[in-house]
């Protein structure tokens, strides 16, 4: 962690462990906007949980395949969209796209992987490729192009003007919905997510071939800040914000709640 040069961002505030959301394998899929809630999954995406951050409460979403991956929230954080997968041996893999309603604890079925009915834009990642929907219609985003190309790490900014991304072997960027002016974020700026629209927080991971060594929670903004903001004992990941608050998971599947202003 040594080689990175730290600037204040954000004042740490606190920092707890939340016992009821720590299990083996665990790691965090989402944090609702208001931060009242975490989802919860596992190292290979298997399962959905909601974990209510006043009272403790774990309640199942889902105890299907992908469930936990790229799960997207609407805006009022009242729905939960995902995708169960169902493997048949010898047969094609059935996807089917699920709606929770998180006040009523209801789910139903859906065409569309959209966070609710109402948002107009989302962006997918899909086989190491982006997508951007507008009001129904899809498109690929690809800044660097397709061949040999692979897109992970996928975030759209809370204004739904900006995209974060990972390039295979090359990095972390930043650019506009139509694949303009992107800005190079950092090799090292990994699993990013926006905390707001001018930072993300993301991991800072080393290994040694084998397995991570050492991984950090770092902010980032865009014009070029970096703030270390986890200590080295602790080997942090897979980080989601919401405003006052950044959630992780430990490589134990520990999961921490840091407190920020």
């Amino acid at each position: 962690m040594s080689m990175l040069t730290s600037a204040q961002i954000f004042q740490v505030q606190s920092v707890e462990k939340l016992e009821a959301a720590s299990f083996e394998n665990a790691r965090v899929a989402g944090i609702s906007p208001k931060g009242d809630y975490i989802l919860m999954t596992t190292g290979t995406t298997k399962g959905l949980q909601r974990y209510d951050l006043q009272t403790g409460k774990i309640t199942t979403i889902s105890k299907a395949e992908n469930a936990g991956f790229d799960v997207k929230i609407s805006k009022s954080g009242n729905e939960v969209v995902y995708t169960e997968k169902v493997f048949q041996p010898g047969k094609k893999t059935i996807a089917k796209n699920v709606r929770a309603d998180m006040s009523s604890n209801t789910q139903a079925v859906v065409a569309k992987r959209a966070a609710a009915a109402q948002e107009s834009i989302e962006l997918y990642n899909e086989d190491g490729m982006m997508y951007v929907e507008k009001n129904g219609s899809r498109t690929l985003l690809a800044p660097f192009g397709t061949e040999n190309k692979i897109y992970i790490w996928t975030s759209i900014s809370p204004d739904k003007t900006k995209v974060c991304y990972y390039l295979g072997g090359v990095g972390c960027y930043v650019c506009d919905l139509d694949g303009s002016n992107n800005t190079f974020i950092g090799m090292d700026c990994r699993a990013a997510q926006w905390y707001d629209n001018n930072t993300l927080v993301a991991m800072y991971d080393q290994d040694n071939g084998h397995y991570i060594t050492a991984s950090a929670i770092v902010a980032y903004t865009l014009d070029g800040k970096v703030q270390v903001l986890t200590t080295p004992d602790m080997i942090a990941m897979d980080p989601f914000a919401a405003k006052g608050k950044i959630v992780f998971t430990t490589i134990e599947g520990d999961t921490y709640l840091m407190n920020v202003k």
